[in-house]
């Protein structure tokens, strides 16, 4: 019998921190496409099956622009957040090909390759300045926060000094508690605090990608303003919160995961497979992939008619027993190359490959030089971000 969608009120509530919600997985056998209730009444449709996710998210007749009538907001406030994004994670093509192209470049292999001296250093100072601390000292707080942010405002030319106003800013922009007004206000500071930072690059430029965007593409009128701010916006954001909470989830993981951590140690060649498996594992964009259909489209036998919206779930596609034997088990040695951790198709997350860099040198270095790491607090007393639309903990107390 089929469940009421009165009683699937997503999100769904996990039982285990390491763990997708069970619904998932009795919806991917048996409603693979199944109504769920949002806040505000809305009934979208919740897709659990991987090659229904891949399907569904390379098809250009669905609309990822959260302005269309259909859209699914998963949260009040992030609705706000979603429609005020004009960057090109929220445009369809042609408009999301022609912004996304002017940042390409940046963010290509070799131009990361070029920086992973300076992050390598980075990891090694911050490992020094994390063993002077005193024991049970938060790595959220002294790691997993500064590193990512560290690269990114490097990258992009922002001050590094200002990162508790952005990193404030992005906690409310990522919050499902965040009312519309807290948004909003949130919205407006970042904003302002961007456009002024534009005025400077335009004044003063540098070698960096925000001076690079004004006077490559914002000053020879490419680009209108309120768009640049838009896309360094979506690049300082996803640039820290994604990598921030997937390199605390991941030494956590591990550490609960001592057999595969003692795997990982005696094989550091590995550190590539583990890196892709932790992803997978994990799958921190907990809340899903959203888009709205175009026309009425058939996806594997369902119909999904025009103006209905469409919720995928990244962790269910990644715990998808047809693609990963035993899904809920962590194996560092499997191939998960065909996760959907960053997204699939032209909205496939544009700084992986950094992403993946950071997280390699991270947790290879880390476990090499505090081999007697551990967590500080019983594991029951942490706290997981299941208020947050990037899921991760909140704080990771740690001794050594």
């Amino acid at each position: 019998m089929t469940t009421a969608v009165s009683d699937r009120q997503y999100p769904f509530e996990r039982s285990c921190p390491f763990d997708p919600p069970k619904q998932y997985d009795a919806l991917r056998h048996k409603e693979p496409f199944a109504r769920v209730r949002l806040w505000d009444g809305s009934t979208p449709y919740l897709l659990t099956n991987h090659a229904d996710i891949k399907a569904s998210l390379s098809d250009p007749r669905f609309s990822c622009e959260p302005v269309r009538e259909g859209f699914p907001h998963v949260f009040e406030g992030r609705a706000v957040a979603d429609k005020a994004d004009r960057s090109f994670l929220r445009l369809d093509n042609p408009e999301h090909d022609r912004l996304r192209r002017m940042v390409t470049k940046e963010f290509t292999v070799r131009r990361v390759e070029a920086i992973r001296p300076r992050i390598e250093e980075t990891v090694e100072k911050l490992i020094d300045n994390f063993l002077k601390l005193p024991q049970g000292s938060d790595f959220v707080e002294h790691f997993s926060g500064p590193l990512p942010t560290e690269v990114i405002t490097y990258l992009l030319g922002i001050p590094y000094d200002d990162h508790d106003f952005f990193h404030r800013a992005t906690r409310v922009q990522f919050s499902a508690k965040s009312t519309p007004d807290e948004m909003r206000a949130s919205l407006k500071e970042l904003f302002a605090y961007l456009d002024a930072l534009i005025t400077e690059k335009e004044r003063n430029p540098k070698d960096d990608v925000v001076s690079r965007l004004v006077h490559e593409q914002l000053l020879p009128g490419n680009i209108d303003r309120e768009t640049l701010i838009n896309v360094v916006r979506l690049l300082l954001s996803a640039g820290h919160q994604t990598t921030q909470n997937m390199t605390a989830l991941g030494v956590l993981t591990l550490l609960q995961h001592p057999d595969q951590l003692a795997l990982l140690r005696s094989n550091p060649e590995l550190i590539s497979n583990a890196v892709e498996e932790l992803l997978r594992y994990s799958s921190v964009l907990h809340m899903g992939a959203r888009r709205v259909a175009l026309e009425d489209i058939e996806v594997n036998g369902h119909l999904v008619k025009k103006g209905e919206g469409i919720i995928c779930s990244i962790p269910a596609a990644n715990r998808d027993e047809r693609l990963f034997p035993e899904p809920d088990a962590l194996r560092i040695d499997r191939d998960a190359a065909g996760h959907v951790a960053f997204g699939f198709g032209i909205h496939q997350c544009l700084g992986q490959v950094l992403a993946r860099m950071e997280l390699q040198i991270v947790y290879a270095r880390l476990f090499e030089r505090i081999p007697t790491l551990r967590l500080a607090v019983p594991f029951e007393q942490l706290r997981f971000r299941h208020d947050m639309f990037v899921y991760g903990v909140h704080e990771l107390p740690l001794a050594w």
